[in-house]
C-alpha cells in the first residue's frame, strides 16, 4: 500500500492511500481529473444490469396501468427514453468512454404492493471497459420520464434505490449485488 499527497484541484493537498487494486484511476499524477486510457485493455463481453423504484399512490397507479395518464403511454415512453439514454451516456458523464453498445433492454414491472413500478435494465457490449453506466443512466432517465408523463396526476411520485445490480466481464470478472 502507498500513501501519496497530491494537489487537489482547489490548490488544497488530498492524501490517497491505495494499493495497486484499488487506486484512483480517474486522477493524473496532479490530482486532475481524466479520462482513463483504455487501450491496452483486452476487449471483453461486458453486461451490466441495474435497477431502481418508482413509488406512487395507488390512484396514479391504477390509472397508468389503465392505460389513462394524461400525457398517454407512460410506461412505453419511460422504456424508449431508457433505451435513448444508455446510448447518450457518455455524453451525461464526463469522463464515461463512448461504447458500441450491442444490447439495451429497459423492463418496467408493475409492482402492486411497491404501489409503482420496478425499472430494470440490461446493457451489453464488447469492448475494453463496462457498461454499469449505461445500466445506471437508462434507469435513471425511465424512471424521470415516467415521472414527467405522470406529474399531472401526483407530484409526490418517488425515485428510489437506484444500483448496480449485477456485472461481468472484464478483469474484474462477475459480480452482484447479493455478493457484497
Amino acid at each position: 500500500m502507498t500513501t501519496e499527497f497530491i494537489q487537489g484541484g482547489s490548490g488544497r493537498d488530498l492524501q490517497t492511500s491505495h494499493d495497486s487494486s484499488s487506486a484512483l484511476t480517474h486522477l493524473d499524477a496532479q490530482g486532475q481529473a481524466h479520462m482513463v486510457d483504455v487501450s491496452e485493455k483486452a476487449v471483453s463481453v461486458r453486461v451490466a444490469i441495474a435497477q431502481g423504484q418508482v413509488q406512487m399512490s395507488a390512484a396514479t397507479f391504477a390509472t397508468i396501468e389503465a392505460g389513462n395518464a394524461p400525457k398517454g403511454d407512460v410506461l412505453g415512453t419511460a422504456r424508449l427514453a431508457g433505451i435513448m439514454a444508455a446510448k447518450q451516456t457518455a455524453q451525461l458523464i464526463p469522463l464515461c468512454h463512448p461504447l458500441p453498445l450491442q444490447k439495451i433492454k429497459v423492463e418496467i414491472i408493475p409492482d402492486a404492493q411497491l404501489s409503482g413500478y420496478i425499472i430494470r435494465s440490461t446493457v451489453k457490449t464488447k469492448s475494453e471497459t463496462g457498461v454499469e453506466m449505461e445500466a445506471l443512466t437508462a434507469v435513471s432517465i425511465a424512471a424521470l420520464t415516467l415521472y414527467d408523463m405522470a406529474k399531472a396526476l401526483e407530484k409526490a411520485i418517488r425515485i428510489e434505490n437506484i444500483h448496480l445490480l449485477h456485472k461481468e466481464g472484464g478483469k474484474s470478472g462477475e459480480w452482484s449485488v447479493s455478493k457484497m
